[in-house]
């Protein structure tokens, strides 16, 4: 019989730079290559663009892929099952090692053509190729790959199910069980569902909000929650500026239909801004007409503007949620832009603090910044894109994989949710496995 072999190459000792490599005899398909923000961040003159991927491997920055030389196999396949950095963005500096195609849907196909654009070190000629959710892909004779329909906080997310004739293995990361969404279709429990009946031999989950307790609430909550919060402003000639994730199209949809509410014209700003809104309205995802702008030059002319014609004309939509040193809340705070904050103004958070040190380091530094100008500040107006326990509870019964794996998370998340998965009856260390950079598990 033939063996299948999970290799946990990045994301099994820290939330990020995720890489998953699932063998079947000799055939390897590799999932995800990303990158782990904070270990980029701590260096604020880092071009990752031009550095080598040994010198990013040696900071923690992307995975240490020198692991598959000990696996025997050829990569077949390079498969992404979203847009996120900490999926796609060690792309353009390992995926030419790996004479395969990189397989992915439509929205996250076009950001991984903007990362190798970008790449200037590195000459990355891996086919891309489009896959749809609800399709299948014939990867080898024994091997093919099946997108199946999910949430999260980017759109064209998915579920991808590796079919072997030893049976499924699952890659469930990242998700959320959301049934109410804002953009897109509600995840495919049908075929999760009929998937546990064929028979899944394997389930790898992300683990980054398995401690935290009941469901994540849908998007539709955060709906309210930032139309609540920015239509119910009486104090119409503040400032009022939100800030969040630049890949949350839904979110910023949201935003920008609440500024048509309040009678104010939405600008986008920030180079991550430009990049995801105008790659969504390109492939038809979105159609609001909110203007964009991504250039440092570009963006200190709009502010201006601003600041002549007044605050209350506009909502702005910024980079900086992190407060990630250059981008445009930062650089408001710092008093090096054309938009001066005064008493009152608002910023709205509607995002939540990435769980590293440096994330919490910046956005605590940020905002005692804004305090100090007199800013009113809104902190986590969001819900998480990330399942929750009773979530991942959820799939697990729907699923019921015969092996767990958790991955994308530190130690202690992929041990809660081996507690979590020993509640639903699976042992640790027999069914259940938590796993460390660099470590293979074979299924036989």
């Amino acid at each position: 019989m033939t063996d299948i072999g999970i290799i946990a190459v990045g994301g099994y000792d820290e939330v990020g730079r995720n890489m998953t490599a699932i063998r079947y005899g000799e055939e390897i398909v590799i999932m995800d290559m990303g990158l782990r923000l904070d270990r980029v961040q701590i260096h604020e003159d880092a071009e990752t663009e031009k550095m080598h991927s040994l010198d990013l491997i040696k900071a923690g920055a992307i995975p240490d892929d020198t692991v598959m030389n000990n696996i025997e196999g050829t990569v077949k396949a390079i498969v992404c099952t979203h847009g996120h950095l900490d999926h796609i963005g060690a792309i353009p500096k390992l995926a030419h090692r790996y004479n395969a195609p990189i397989i992915s849907t439509p929205y996250t196909i076009e950001l991984i053509s903007q990362q190798i654009s970008s790449e200037r070190k590195f000459g990355v000629e891996n086919e891309l190729r489009i896959l749809n959710a609800g399709e299948t892909y014939p990867i080898t004779e024994d091997i093919s790959v099946e997108f199946i329909g999910g949430q999260h906080s980017i759109i064209d997310c998915v579920f991808a199910a590796i079919h072997t004739p030893q049976g499924i293995v699952l890659y469930a990361n990242d998700f959320k069980l959301d049934r109410t969404p804002v953009l897109g279709d509600a995840p495919d429990f049908d075929r999760l569902k009929s998937l546990g009946k064929e028979g899944v031999v394997a389930m790898i989950a992300e683990s980054t909000n398995v401690q935290r307790s009941g469901k994540t609430p849908s998007e539709q909550i955060a709906r309210d929650l930032v139309t609540d919060v920015l239509v119910g402003t009486e104090e119409t000639k503040s400032g009022v500026l939100v800030t969040t994730f630049s890949s949350h199209i839904a979110r910023i949809k949201t935003i920008v239909e609440a500024a048509e509410k309040m009678g104010r014209r939405p600008l986008l700003l920030g180079r991550s801004m430009e990049k995801y809104s105008e790659a969504a309205k390109r492939l038809g995802y979105i159609d609001f007409s909110a203007e964009v702008r991504g250039s440092r030059r570009s963006i200190d002319k709009v502010l201006k503007r601003v600041m002549t014609e007044g605050k209350d004309e506009y909502l702005m939509i910024l980079t900086g949620h992190q407060g990630e040193p250059g981008a445009v809340l930062s650089r408001i705070a710092n008093a090096s832009t054309p938009y001066e904050v005064e008493k009152g103004d608002k910023v709205i958070f509607s995002a939540n603090v990435i769980p590293n040190p440096l994330s919490a380091a910046n956005r605590y530094i940020i905002e005692t910044k804004l305090r100090m100008k007199g800013v009113r500040i809104y902190d986590n107006v969001h819900v998480s894109g990330h399942a929750s326990r009773e979530d991942h509870w959820e799939l697990l019964r729907m699923v019921n994989p015969e092996q767990v794996i958790p991955s994308h998370g530190e130690l202690s998340m992929t041990s809660a949710y081996a507690e979590l998965a020993e509640e639903a009856g699976y042992v640790l260390g027999d069914t259940v496995h938590v796993l460390r950079n660099g470590q293979e598990l074979c299924l036989r």
